[in-house]
């Protein structure tokens, strides 16, 4: 199996694109076959980005707003007009089954046309000085300005949009950006770069992508000169990250185990299709599915029953078929993983917890114990944990009992109940009668403790990516 790239060989650096010191596989993780073979960098073209960065820094911060919508836009469109081969590519380069590649692409569309609308709404507002009476005669206004060169990681899992959410906003806020993709799943994201600056809105190296290993994202972090770091990975390369480059500005969307809290009134039958829809997207690799689910005892015999009923609708097979819904891990490693994780947790399986070709069979745990890894820690894979509980103070108890705090639902027909695990469940995102994996991408989007800082979501970017300038004045 093989791709041929739709960008110029190397990697955009500076204003063109430069020969890589090295190349190596992207593999087709469905059957191990070579997609291409893409550009690899080193610390020294990492260096030499940020210098690239910081040279064409005051032309972005200086660019019209109009400029950087028109670039945006131009991304967007022909995005779209070829969305199609980029869904096609995502299949091929994670693996990922069709359907949650063309969501992807779907919402990379949406990200990109947010942030050229954001673009429109990058204001400031004046101030009443004169509430001190010094102040009587001044004239007060602040303004937002680039935050500087941001510097944008992002995993394989959802490669295409998770580097929207880095570029986009950047420039939409008139930064310069160097974004480093996972290296196994660089493709869509060099082919985003080129449409980018293929717009001739943008100077080429206000968007800039190096390839390569920790010494190359170490190079980029580490530079002071740098404005901001945005992470998008596991909570521990995360804290390395957020070491590594203090004091400079670090937003860390991190891990997670999604907890789905299913009430003794909920609808059962919804809540138990919200299990099987929101737990084995994407094969389980989203930071956001389902992983544990906490039910109220009265309910909790009848919801694993309608769960275990469920789980023959989920397909097994080829990403590449429209009907599949679980596919192989992005590498034998992850697999291996996983299934040592099932292994070592002492939890009756309910249904799968075993290989199905290159694949794990789609997986219901229950009598998960105390200290299991696949209950305490993101398991990045297709694996759903069910545990019943005495009462709903018990499951919002067991929720905020992780280290990890992104999105978590519950389902309820109370009014009550939903706005109590609003008020309680310690998360960025707390969903009710959905599952927690919800996310619209215009939305404030982020984590607490171990699972991150900030917000993504253009808006909310474009605001962690710009500072406030205070101006203050005595007219003559």
């Amino acid at each position: 199996m093989t791709f041929q790239a739709e960008w110029p060989a190397g990697l955009p650096v500076g204003d063109g694109w430069v020969e890589a010191p090295a190349t190596s596989d992207v593999i087709f993780p469905y059957d191990g076959s070579v997609v291409t073979r893409a550009p690899v960098g080193d610390a020294a073209l990492a260096a030499r980005a940020v210098d690239e960065a910081l040279a064409v820094a005051p032309i972005m911060a200086a660019l019209p707003s109009h400029a950087r919508r028109a670039a945006l836009t131009a991304a967007h469109d022909a995005l779209r007009e070829r969305r199609e081969e980029f869904e096609r590519l995502l299949v091929l380069e994670t693996g990922k089954p069709l359907a949650d590649c063309k969501v992807e692409v779907a919402r990379t569309v949406v990200t990109l046309a947010t942030a050229a609308e954001e673009v429109a709404r990058l204001h400031g507002e004046t101030v009443p000085l004169d509430l001190l009476p010094s102040g009587e005669g001044l004239i007060g206004f602040w303004t937002r300005r680039p935050i500087g060169v941001v510097v944008g990681i992002t995993g394989f899992n959802y490669p295409l949009l998770l580097a929207a959410h880095k570029i986009a906003p950047a420039v939409a806020a008139g930064c310069p950006v160097i974004v480093k993709p996972a290296p196994a799943t660089p493709l869509a994201t060099l082919w985003l770069v080129h449409l980018l600056r293929s717009s001739g809105a943008l100077p080429p190296a206000a968007v800039q992508l190096v390839t390569g290993d920790v010494e190359v994202g170490r190079t980029l972090v580490e530079d002071r000169r740098i404005g901001a770091v945005s992470f998008t990975g596991s909570a521990a390369a995360g804290h390395a990250i957020a070491r590594a480059a203090a004091p400079t500005k670090v937003l860390l969307e991190l891990g997670s185990n999604a907890a789905l809290v299913v009430a003794a009134d909920a609808d059962l039958e919804a809540a138990a299709d919200a299990v099987v829809r929101g737990g084995y997207y994407a094969s389980g690799q989203a930071c956001i599915s389902v992983q544990r689910v906490l039910v109220e005892e009265a309910a909790h015999e009848q919801f694993l029953t309608l769960l275990a009923e469920r789980m023959k609708d989920v397909t097994v097979g080829d990403p590449r078929s429209p009907h599949t819904r679980v596919a192989p891990l992005i590498d034998p490693a992850a697999t291996d993983r996983v299934l040592d994780r099932i292994g070592a947790s002492g939890a009756r399986v309910v249904t799968g917890g075993v290989r199905d070709g290159r694949a794990i069979a789609p997986t219901v745990l229950t009598g998960v114990p105390e200290g299991a890894e696949v209950w305490d820690e993101e398991i990045f894979g297709p694996v759903v944990c069910v545990r019943p509980v005495p009462d709903l103070d018990a499951a919002f108890d067991a929720v905020n009992a992780s280290r990890y705090g992104l999105h978590a639902s519950v389902y309820t027909r109370s009014l009550a109940t939903a706005f109590a695990a609003i008020e309680r469940i310690d998360a960025g995102g707390v969903v009710v009668n959905e599952v927690p994996g919800f996310r619209a991408d215009n939305m404030p989007y982020g984590g607490v403790k171990d699972s991150g800082a900030g917000r993504e979501g253009p808006r909310f970017a474009i605001e962690e990516l710009t500072v406030t300038r205070m101006a203050i004045i005595r007219p003559s």
